[in-house]
């Protein structure tokens, strides 16, 4: 079976300078080194101040222009640093695809970082004020700067529902989790999702977070899932990155939260968690091997936490 991270353009550090010193005299002569390759993007570091992310699926070919279009407005309203787009690649030889380059921000993934709890709840409070930032922009004004509606069906839960049943019978054959049923508190509470929409960034877990030196929240990466969704697909992150213990931290810096769209958000780190560990398992990758343990640890501690929240002020 061809896994969904399979490259159909698969690009050398090579094959990347080649291209950027055509298009991009300025950068030349380009030192380019392999900062990693994703599900969507292979990416370079280029002359230690850009990187360049070129498109290994065609559907990433969308989300990297999706994000291209978005981010240069959206940075000028997001509270935390955002990548944006400075360089537009075109086909070239070799390559049959745009790619773009980004100043690069300053940080490293917080999957990298390998954060304790305490410092994981340290970034409750900023995280969620960032989401609440986001998410208050006005979906007439994130439709104006070319956001647009999803087209995945990332949170139907009739989509959504069978296959993460099918992502967990694959751990429970691996030995990372024992049986299927021992989910079921998390898929009986959940039904589809009604009420408004928001500018969300659509694949919010630990590698798309960057922290600093210190460990505080320096930047947020990867928005090519950018969409007008439920804001539950990003308030995922209390439950896949957060230990329970800041969950009323989190809730209290964003603001009120619907007890469904808490339940939606808790199943979808069920989500990240089973796909996390499927492609960590591929790719031996131990950091995320280590978060997505980590995404189900989290949720069993949360297990008996009441999913009805009282605001708490000072």
């Amino acid at each position: 079976m061809k896994e969904p991270w399979a490259a159909e353009h698969e690009v050398s550090a090579g094959l990347a300078q080649a291209l950027i010193e055509e298009q991009f005299p300025s950068l030349a002569p380009a030192d380019v080194i392999l900062l990693g390759a994703g599900w969507d993007n292979t990416a370079f570091t280029v002359n230690g101040d850009y990187i360049f992310r070129f498109p290994r699926r065609t559907s990433a070919l969308n989300l990297l222009l999706a994000e291209s279009k978005v981010l240069p407005e959206l940075a000028k309203r997001a509270p935390l640093p955002i990548p944006v787009p400075v360089y537009f690649g075109k086909p070239g030889d070799g390559y049959p695809w745009p790619f773009v380059g980004y100043r690069k921000l300053s940080g490293r993934t917080a999957c990298q970082a390998n954060l304790s709890d305490l410092q994981r709840t340290v970034i409750a409070e900023p995280l969620a004020q960032f989401l609440a930032a986001i998410h208050a922009i006005p979906v007439e004004d994130a439709i104006q700067i070319g956001v647009e509606p999803d087209k995945i069906r990332r949170m139907v839960m009739s989509h959504r529902k069978p296959q993460v049943r099918e992502r967990l019978d694959r751990l429970v054959a691996l030995g990372l989790t024992d049986t299927v049923d021992r989910w079921d508190w998390i898929f009986d509470f959940i039904d589809e999702l009604p009420g408004p929409l928001a500018l969300v960034h659509g694949d919010l877990y630990v590698r798309h977070l960057l922290v600093d030196p210190h460990h505080r929240l320096s930047g947020i990466i990867d928005w090519g899932d950018i969409h007008l969704g439920p804001p539950a697909i990003d308030l995922s992150i209390a439950f896949s990155f957060l230990p329970p213990s800041a969950h009323t931290a989190f809730r209290n810096a964003y603001g009120p939260i619907d007890d469904l769209a808490w339940q939606h958000a808790r199943f979808r780190t069920l989500h990240y968690a089973s796909e996390l560990l499927i492609y960590a398992l591929a790719k031996n990758d131990a950091d995320l091997r280590r978060e997505g343990l980590l995404m189900l640890s989290y949720l069993e501690a949360g297990r008996t936490q009441p999913l009805i929240h009282t605001q708490f002020t000072a």
